[in-house]
């Protein structure tokens, strides 16, 4: 019988690693693992780590499986093919999200960051859990196109997997619900926290917002806090914000998910972290720029039933204001986030 004592108590060491390499990530150019500690400000998280105890084993195998191109059907596409770094984790040559054979997609790729405090994922909602995200893009026809069971099959048949499956999990036999373990291990680390926002925010040394920012973050805190409110400025609702129906994709967006009329036209709400690196903007990536954006706000909104009332009146902003705040969206980009080396593709 293992010793259960021992085993817990490597347990809380590895989690205790975890918890300092989260501490010193702002001093770093690269860390262990990323932020298994919840950040200074941030509530405490949704997604249950205890129900998936995170390992360095475990995270290196998730993170493995992300850049593997092998859980496609013809071995061409991984999730880092839609979802890379240095964009925050999001895809930004063309608006619609990309899979095998150029095929392409219905929705603008989805930025990946702070996971673990979201109870649903993709725009309209359609998967509640973490764990089981990835399925949405293994097994849609016009992204990965495959089935779990088969890309269980592949990995079960190249060397080396079996290895890291028993480091992870304590046996060699690779399942469906391990490889979405491991990912999910990977993903819930990808946590971003340490923009020149929180550096203010945490009174560092040396670190201010120029007047310019200031005043941007005042118009963000007049007009924008009601969906993305601090620290992870998003609410994690669903909302329409008024955007004209696309004529040739006709999105309804969570309607789609739930058949509710009053749910037509909403989509997630999404964090405004790194948003200077995540363009194009909205589901359908009609929106190249911050500025643009902030041009539908102030002219191109249009009223729909649904349309959230705090934008029955359109925001009234001047070309100054609008230069002041993305100003200060610039400021929530955080290299750190962009740039750790525990999140790169790794020859493991």
């Amino acid at each position: 019988m293992p010793n259960l004592s021992l085993k817990y108590t490597l347990l809380t060491l590895f989690a205790l690693a975890l918890l300092l390499s989260a501490v010193s990530r702002q001093k770093k150019k690269e860390s262990v693992i990323g932020g298994y500690a919840v950040p200074k400000g941030f509530p405490q998280p949704v997604y249950l780590y205890a129900n998936n105890p995170p390992t360095e084993a475990g995270f290196k195998l998730g993170r493995k499986l992300f850049y593997d191109p092998a859980l496609s059907s013809d071995g061409s596409t991984s999730c880092a093919s839609c979802h890379t770094q240095w964009s925050a984790f999001t895809h930004i040559d063309h608006p619609l999200s990309h899979g095998i054979n150029g095929l392409r997609g219905t929705r603008n790729t989805l930025s990946l960051m702070n996971l673990a405090w979201s109870s649903s994922f993709m725009w309209d909602g359609g998967v509640n859990h973490l764990e089981v995200q990835p399925l949405a893009p293994l097994t849609n026809p016009v992204e990965m196109d495959n089935t779990l069971a088969r890309a269980v099959a592949v990995l079960d048949s190249t060397p080396g997997y079996r290895a890291k499956f028993y480091a992870a999990f304590g046996d060699s036999a690779i399942t469906g619900q391990r490889v979405l373990k491991a990912l999910a291990q990977f993903m819930a680390m990808l946590v971003s926290a340490n923009a020149k926002y929180d550096q203010v925010k945490r009174h560092e040394p040396g670190i201010a917002f120029t007047p310019e920012e200031q005043q941007g973050y005042m118009l963000y805190q007049t007009h924008c806090t009601a969906c993305h409110p601090e620290p992870l400025f998003t609410n994690y609702t669903f909302v329409n914000i008024g955007l004209p129906v696309d004529t040739f994709l006709k999105d309804k967006g969570r309607m789609k998910i739930t058949q509710a009329a009053t749910d037509s036209l909403k989509f997630k709400v999404p964090t405004l972290r790194n948003v200077a690196m995540t363009y194009p903007y909205m589901h359908d990536g009609r929106f190249g720029t911050l500025r643009q954006v902030l041009d539908h706000y102030t002219s191109g909104t249009v009223f729909s039933p649904t349309l959230a009332p705090q934008l029955w009146h359109r925001l009234t902003l001047s070309d100054s204001d609008k230069t002041a705040l993305i100003a200060f969206l610039n400021t929530l980009t955080d290299p750190t986030f962009l740039n750790d080396m525990a999140f790169h593709y790794h020859v493991e």
